[in-house]
C-alpha cells in the first residue's frame, strides 16, 4: 500500500490540474470550491468558483449578502439547498468564530451544513490535517483497488471505505487526498477507466481480475418520477407577475411563476379554467401557451408549459410581485425559468 501512495504522488506531481483552489490555504475559498463541485464538474463549477470569490472575498461578504444576492450567483448549478447552506454557515462563522473560518476538522464539523467529505477536504487542504477525503471519485478508486463488491451506498461498506481510506492515506495528507481525487477524475473514471495510464494498476484487484467496468456496485437506483407544471404568465405586455418559492421547496428562495402542477400534460386552457376558476373571470385573457419544456433533476423529469395571460383588473394575489422582464433577470429563478425567459419574447422588453 505504502508504494502504491508513493506512485500515486508521483503521477499526481506530473499530470495534476492546474486549478485555483490548490493555490491557497484560505479556509474559506476552499470550502467554496468543495461545495460547488459536490456535484458539478470541475469545468461547470469554474466559473461559479471566481464568480463567488469575485462577488464574496470574504466570509464575511457572504454572510451580509442578501439571499437573493447568493441564490443568484448560484443561478445555473442546480441543487440550491447548497448554497442557502453556505449562506447559513457563513453566518454561523461570523457570528461563533469572529468571522474566521476554522481550520481543524474538529471545528468545522460542528458548523451546519458542513459534514465529514467536505469538513475533511478543509481540514487537509487548508491546514494539512491527517484526515481521509471521501468522495466518488475516491470511491471508485477504492472499490477496484481493494475489490469491494458490496454496494458502495450501503452504510456498511461506506464505513470500510472509509477506513480503506484512512489506511491508505499518507502524509502530506492533502498530497495524498488531491492525487487519489485526481486518479478518479482523470483515470478511473466511471466508465472505461485507462487502466493502462493507471500508477497504481499494479495493485489494483478489480484490474487483476477484469472487473474495473463492473465496480462500483450500487443499490438499485430510485425511480424517476414525472412532473408535470403549468406556469402561468399573467400581466400586461409590459408587466407580469413572479413569486417566491417557500421554505421546504427544492427552490425555496427562488422566485418563478405562479404554477398549476396537474397529474398529466395539459393541452387547453380551459383544463386549467376548471382547476382554478379565477382564470374564468372576464378580466383574464388568454393568449398563448409555450412549446413543452423539459427539465431533469436527480430524481425528477419536470414537463413544463407556460401559458399566457393578459390581465386587465387589480391583482387580488398577496404574494405576488409585479415586474417587468429586465427587473425579473435580477431575481435568483431556476434554471427551467432562466431559459424561458431567454427563448420568449419576454427576454427582448
Amino acid at each position: 500500500m505504502n508504494s502504491g501512495a508513493k506512485q500515486l504522488a508521483t503521477w499526481y506531481e506530473k499530470h495534476k490540474r492546474d486549478l485555483p483552489w490548490r493555490h491557497t490555504r484560505d479556509p474559506y475559498h476552499i470550502w467554496i470550491s468543495e461545495v460547488i463541485l459536490q456535484q458539478t464538474r470541475v469545468a461547470q463549477g469554474l466559473p461559479y468558483y471566481h464568480r463567488f470569490t469575485t462577488l464574496f472575498p470574504t466570509v464575511e461578504a457572504l454572510a451580509n449578502a442578501p439571499q437573493d444576492a447568493v441564490l443568484k450567483c448560484w443561478q445555473g448549478l442546480g441543487y440550491y439547498s447548497r448554497a442557502r447552506n453556505m449562506h447559513h454557515t457563513a453566518k454561523l462563522v461570523l457570528s461563533q468564530h469572529a468571522g474566521v473560518f476554522p481550520k481543524q476538522y474538529s471545528e468545522l464539523i460542528k458548523l451546519k451544513g458542513i459534514g465529514p467529505y467536505t469538513a475533511a477536504a478543509v481540514a487537509s487542504f487548508a491546514n494539512r490535517e491527517k484526515v481521509a477525503v471521501v468522495d466518488g471519485n475516491v470511491i471508485r478508486v477504492l472499490a477496484r483497488i481493494f475489490l469491494v463488491e458490496s454496494p458502495v451506498d450501503l452504510g456498511q461498506t461506506k464505513k470500510e471505505i472509509q477506513q480503506l481510506a484512512d489506511e491508505f492515506l499518507e502524509e502530506p495528507s492533502d498530497l495524498y487526498n488531491q492525487a487519489i481525487m485526481e486518479l478518479g477524475a482523470l483515470i478511473c473514471t466511471p466508465k472505461s477507466p485507462k487502466c493502462q495510464e493507471c500508477p497504481v494498476q499494479v495493485h489494483c484487484l478489480a484490474f487483476a481480475q477484469q472487473k474495473q467496468n463492473q465496480l462500483p456496485h450500487k443499490q438499485g437506483k430510485t425511480k424517476q418520477r414525472n412532473r408535470y407544471l403549468n406556469y402561468l404568465v399573467i400581466g400586461t405586455e409590459e408587466r407580469f407577475y413572479i413569486k417566491q418559492r417557500g421554505e421546504g421547496d427544492i427552490w425555496a428562495g427562488l422566485y418563478d411563476f405562479p404554477v398549476l402542477e396537474t397529474q398529466q400534460e395539459v393541452n387547453h386552457p380551459a383544463e386549467l379554467g376548471d382547476i382554478w376558476p379565477w382564470l374564468q373571470q372576464p378580466e383574464i385573457r388568454f393568449d398563448g401557451v409555450s412549446e413543452p419544456y423539459q427539465h431533469q433533476l436527480s430524481h425528477q423529469k419536470l414537463h413544463a408549459k407556460f401559458w399566457t395571460y393578459t390581465l386587465d383588473g387589480p391583482i387580488t394575489q398577496a404574494d405576488w410581485i409585479e415586474v417587468n422582464a429586465g427587473v425579473a433577470r435580477q431575481y435568483p429563478v431556476p434554471k427551467l425559468i432562466s431559459n424561458f425567459l431567454e427563448r420568449s419574447k419576454l427576454a427582448e422588453k
